[in-house]
């Protein structure tokens, strides 16, 4: 089981007390690949699942299902691959070393391990259904750190039921309202990606976001494809 890539903090003054003076900072961990999948059910409710309490990452924390990508999940089998608008999105801010199906294969791999939900049949899920919404890299000089990409998809498309179940990484597997998701104790950028999944569900025409720490405080651009 992989660790989900929720670490990330959207107010700059919440950086402050934790970046050491510049002759002393460490040198900035590489950020890991990983993806995360929010799916949606009748327009209204999101899945979601608690962190564990005994986990070192992120404990009690809600999140959507998601992970690192691992090295094999390029070669998964898919039904349908991505749109090109959607690969040609995934390409975008900087250099992507993997191919853009290994994102969203891996969020479809994470989902089932984390939440019991399978995507698709025997040729594997239907990489067409899945909406690129938004991607965040964690800042420097943290103990773990993601360059993370989020998935949007609906479930009466992707699912062949739609009852989660409990994993050992994350508890109380279930669906939520908009409302009561944004209710619970959320990782910021997990609150950040809420809204903008609300946004497009109210019809809006919404670019996905890059999030990344740029020049000592955090940039958000617009990724066009």
């Amino acid at each position: 089981m992989t660790k989900s890539p929720n670490e990330f903090q959207l107010n700059p003054d919440e950086e402050k007390p934790f970046d050491p003076p510049d002759a002393v900072k460490p040198k900035a961990i590489k950020p890991r690949d990983a993806a995360t999948l929010i799916l949606v059910r009748g327009g209204r409710e999101v899945m979601m699942g608690q962190r564990a309490k005994g986990h070192v990452f992120m404990p009690d924390k809600w999140v959507f299902p998601g992970g690192r990508v691992d090295p094999g999940d390029a070669r998964l089998p898919a039904a349908c691959e991505l749109t090109p608008e959607t690969e040609a999105l995934l390409r975008k801010g900087g250099v992507v070393r993997r191919p853009p199906r290994a994102f969203a294969l891996a969020a479809a791999r994470e989902t089932r391990e984390e939440a019991g939900l399978i995507l698709g049949g025997d040729a594997g899920p239907d990489l067409s259904k899945l909406r690129f919404v938004a991607r965040a890299i964690t800042p420097p000089y943290r103990p773990r750190r993601f360059d993370a990409r989020f998935f949007l998809a609906d479930a009466e498309e992707v699912l062949a039921d739609d009852r989660p179940v409990m994993g050992e990484e994350l508890l109380h597997t279930r669906w939520f309202s908009l409302d009561e998701a944004e209710a619970l104790d959320l990782p910021s950028i997990t609150r950040f990606v809420l809204k903008e999944v609300r946004a497009r569900l109210a019809g809006e025409a919404v670019l996905p976001p890059f999030l990344r720490w740029s020049r000592g405080a955090h940039s958000l651009e617009r990724l066009t494809s």
